[in-house]
């Protein structure tokens, strides 16, 4: 390999080689084949470069099928289910098929914060990927935070708002699909959660500061609806500004895992009619702590009634 192409990889995290994928966050983890038996030592390796670069990227992985691809995941840790959108029979997945309605999340987001103990990674993998189109973008909050002015900071630090499932889901889009809003409709609003989290929370390894947004916001707290906007939007495009970003074009088989505490992630739809198949095992994380040591709640959950709402009560309070 020649000197150029190797003066970017990451080698201080263990025995991995990591190419840096842009500036700020996301790293393509090289000669690596994932699988639930992996070496512990790999497997920590792989939590620390998590830590570091925020996203990390796996070509080639076109061996995993939906059993080893959730039993790798549960090496990261305790896997959950959705806790409203069904998994397919048989697994403990989460699938975003682009023939379904449910199937394109192509909104900013970090992954289910309208529970108080949201998911610390999301595990994704390629299963069908369109000709062209159809990337996934990633933010780095804690790097958002960072690059506020200090009286942003200091504004951000005292905010708490309320995340809900029940979210304005044709805010940000410009054209609705009838189907796509339907599904949101009847099976992603099928139970409705609410938690109240930090607009800035403390990531529990790194120590970083990292804003707490995306469309799950429903409001921030003690503002008026329309306050609550302009700082909602004031807040989250400095997140989304691309110099805090990484956008990573699929390949069949693509692996992607990304620490959900300090990201939002947004999935480009431009790809038209075409097919465009994912799956994400999602590994259970912990309550959001704020800067003065407070924790996020719980202020709405449904009584459990099926597997995946059990699955989420236990998740929520564990």
């Amino acid at each position: 390999m020649s000197q150029s192409s190797t003066s970017h990889i990451d080698t201080s995290i263990g025995d991995l080689r990591v190419r840096r994928v842009a500036g700020t966050l996301g790293g393509e983890v090289l000669d690596v084949k994932l699988s639930s038996q992996l070496d512990e030592a790999v497997i920590q390796h792989l939590h620390a470069a998590l830590v570091r670069h925020k996203v990390l990227f796996f070509r080639g992985q076109k061996h995993l099928d939906d059993a080893e691809h959730e039993a790798f995941g549960a090496r990261l840790g305790k896997t959950v289910t959705h806790p409203t959108v069904p998994a397919p029979a048989g697994t403990r997945i989460f699938e975003l098929d682009a023939s379904k309605g449910g199937g394109r999340a192509d909104s900013w987001h970090t992954d289910v914060t309208f529970l108080d103990a949201f998911p610390k990674y999301g595990v994704l993998r390629g299963v069908t990927i369109p000709a062209y189109g159809g990337d996934t973008v990633w933010a780095d909050t804690a790097a958002a935070y960072a690059r506020l002015p200090e009286s942003l900071q200091r504004l951000a630090d005292n905010l708490w708002a309320v995340h809900s499932n029940d979210y304005d889901y044709g805010a940000d889009r410009v054209v609705v699909n009838e189907q796509r809003l339907r599904h949101h409709r009847d099976v992603f609003v099928s139970a409705v959660y609410e938690a109240e989290h930090p607009v800035v929370h403390v990531h529990p390894v790194s120590g970083e500061r990292a804003l707490l947004l995306g469309h799950f916001i429903k409001r921030i707290q003690g503002l008026s609806s329309n306050e609550s906007a302009r700082v909602f939007e004031l807040l989250q495009n400095r997140v989304i500004r691309l110099e805090n970003t990484v956008r990573w074009q699929w390949q069949q088989g693509d692996v992607a895992i990304w620490d959900n505490r300090a990201t939002q992630h947004f999935a480009v739809n431009d790809y038209g009619d075409q097919p465009r198949l994912v799956r994400r095992v999602t590994v259970h994380g912990d309550t959001a702590v704020a800067i003065d040591g407070r924790r996020s709640r719980t202020l709405r959950r449904p009584e459990a009634t099926n597997d995946a709402q059990i699955d989420a009560v236990i998740a929520a309070t564990a």
